[in-house]
């Protein structure tokens, strides 16, 4: 792409995907539409996304679902909710539209892969909170110390050297 005025709105087009894609991760299990996370870049739905898909692979719709089944995943994994549970948990508002759309990502539906994959990680030590000690000793500036969140979520929050915001999250 060349410079210009092209490139910059380019460029802050990109910026404004990236807010989004990330507002998907933080609030995946919140309803989310289209309509609203495009009017939130300042785009049309449609153009929207045709930019999200050229950007992430995908169109955010499917990311969305993409970012709930993994969720889904690693609360399955603890095995101390059910698939309904899970299933609202991630902010799915339709047990069978969960269980198709996890069937098609994951294999198996989130019922055998619950009973297959339930408590793979007791005994586990906490991955966030000695990554968080790491970057905290290096050149990382601490926007969140680590917190416990719903649904057996820990977190935190830094900004890299280069001034990216980043987030650590793991189940419990």
């Amino acid at each position: 792409m060349t410079s210009g005025p092209a490139a910059a709105e380019h460029l802050r087009d990109l910026a404004r995907l990236r807010r989004v894609r990330d507002r998907i991760d933080r609030e995946y299990a919140q309803p989310l539409d289209v309509e609203a996370l495009a009017r939130s870049a300042h785009m049309s739905a449609g153009h929207f996304s045709r930019e999200f898909r050229l950007a992430y692979g995908e169109p955010p719709y499917a990311y969305l679902m993409t970012r709930r089944i993994e969720r889904a995943m690693a609360l399955l994994r603890r095995g101390d909710l059910s698939v309904t549970e899970v299933c609202f948990a991630v902010g799915c508002s339709s047990l069978g539209t969960f269980s198709s759309r996890f069937t098609e990502l994951v294999g198996v539906p989130p019922s055998t892969y619950r009973r297959h994959e339930g408590h793979a990680t007791a005994g586990m030590p906490s991955c966030v909170d000695g990554t968080f000690a790491r970057l905290q000793a290096g050149d990382a500036e601490v926007i969140q110390e680590p917190t416990d969140q719903p649904y057996g979520v820990r977190d935190c929050a830094f900004r890299d050297p280069a001034g990216n915001h980043v987030r650590l999250n793991e189940l419990g």
